[in-house]
């Protein structure tokens, strides 16, 4: 990531302020924060004290400590406020609207392709897929099924997903969140997406009859009536409904093996996937995203030859598939077939000459073949989509 920079005023913005920083920031690291205070005229500190002026939220996730609990710092600022002290809390994006750095706020509310927030948030891109599917984050635009997801709230899943799987209650998350919302607001999304996870962190997903646990098949209610003294009210009751047997497996519709082929895909059980996919396929052969998810599944396995046939034949079955032919273009370059990585490349640009991931990807296969000045272009073509995540850097690099 690049240093931050400003156009400094003649009378320092933050003169007289002592600033403090507190959660993950999504524009730059606390150190690069620190400098950019300091060189508007302020002082910035790595501890909330008495004589703290400003406190700014990050926005990537939440400021939530890894009990669940809500960020020390902001503790103990809301403490000194009640005291009478003139601390403000603001978020990330209001204190670059305070030093002018409109651009990092753009920056911040910037979107992102699966592809690009895997890379960013270090997160699998099946993994970004699913939860779309399951609602848990929605994509603020499509093109031609490509969806487009704000970082912040993908940030917020991955947050909360990590707070379960290291073992913190739900009713602590759900506590924090609402004791934040005193301070900071807009905390009903993550509580939304807060009911989309079981207790460790999985995806809990819902039919036309309600709520199901994916591992088991077994169907989740939530009751009115009290719960158990040393239970988590947070947690939905489960009555029985498994399907894991073979006589109902017989029974199971397309929709089902796909649901299973997905959950195998988190577990990483790929050969299960595999074969959970080609069962959806026997009713649902006319579907392009089973046999893209199917590709995608034995491009991870490194079953190149299989995940060409079935990138064809989603692109053949909707010609539009964007990722489709960007994955394409991906198994084509990593058998070192450049012409036609290259083709596939170009038609997702033809489609949709925005596609960031399609202009990182035929600069990737332009530089490789030596052609620097033909990569040129859609290096800095990608850079105006994304400044900040690691393909943000190589593009970077190849054009120092």
């Amino acid at each position: 990531m690049t240093e931050p920079t400003a156009n400094l005023p003649s009378q320092p913005t933050l003169q007289g302020e002592r600033v403090a920083f507190t959660g993950t920031l999504a524009s730059m690291t606390h150190r690069q924060a620190s400098q950019l205070a300091e060189a508007h005229g302020g002082t910035a500190s790595q501890h909330v004290s008495k004589h703290t002026t400003m406190l700014v939220i990050g926005e990537e996730g939440w400021p939530l400590e890894s009990d669940g609990t809500p960020s020390v710092k902001l503790e103990q600022a809301n403490r000194y406020r009640d005291e009478g002290l003139a601390i403000r809390i603001v978020s990330e994006s209001d204190w670059l609207g305070i030093l002018g750095l409109h651009d990092r706020i753009d920056e911040v509310r910037r979107h992102y392709t699966p592809a690009m927030l895997s890379q960013m948030l270090d997160v699998p891109v099946t993994a970004i897929r699913g939860w779309e599917r399951c609602g848990l984050i929605r994509p603020v635009k499509q093109v031609m099924r490509l969806a487009y997801f704000d970082f912040r709230e993908v940030a917020s899943a991955r947050r909360l997903h990590e707070l379960l799987k290291s073992g913190v209650p739900r009713r602590q998350i759900i506590d924090s969140l609402k004791h934040l919302r005193d301070w900071l607001g807009g905390t009903e999304r993550p509580l939304a997406q807060l009911e989309l996870l079981a207790d460790d962190g999985e995806l809990i997903y819902r039919d036309e009859s309600g709520p199901v646990d994916p591992r088991s098949g077994q169907r989740l209610f939530d009751f009115d009536a009290p719960p158990a003294a040393d239970a988590d009210e947070s947690a939905p009751a489960t009555v029985s409904m498994t399907q894991s047997d073979a006589a109902a497996q017989e029974k199971w519709s397309a929709e089902d093996w796909f649901r299973l082929a997905n959950r195998h895909l988190e577990e990483n059980r790929l050969s299960d996937a595999v074969e959970a996919f080609r069962l959806c396929l026997l009713e649902w052969s006319d579907h392009a995203e089973v046999h893209f998810q199917l590709a995608d599944t034995l491009f991870r396995q490194e079953n190149l030859a299989g995940a060409l046939e079935r990138y064809h034949m989603a692109v053949e079955l909707e010609p539009n598939y964007l990722e489709a032919w960007t994955q394409l273009g991906c198994v084509y370059a990593e058998r070192q077939e450049w012409e036609s990585a290259k083709h596939a490349f170009r038609i997702a640009l033809d489609l949709h000459p925005d596609y960031p991931d399609a202009h990182w990807h035929l600069a990737q296969a332009l530089t490789r073949q030596g052609d620097n000045q033909g990569a040129k272009p859609h290096w800095e073509a990608y850079l105006k989509f994304d400044q900040r995540g690691p393909w943000a850097d190589i593009a970077r690099e190849h054009l120092t």
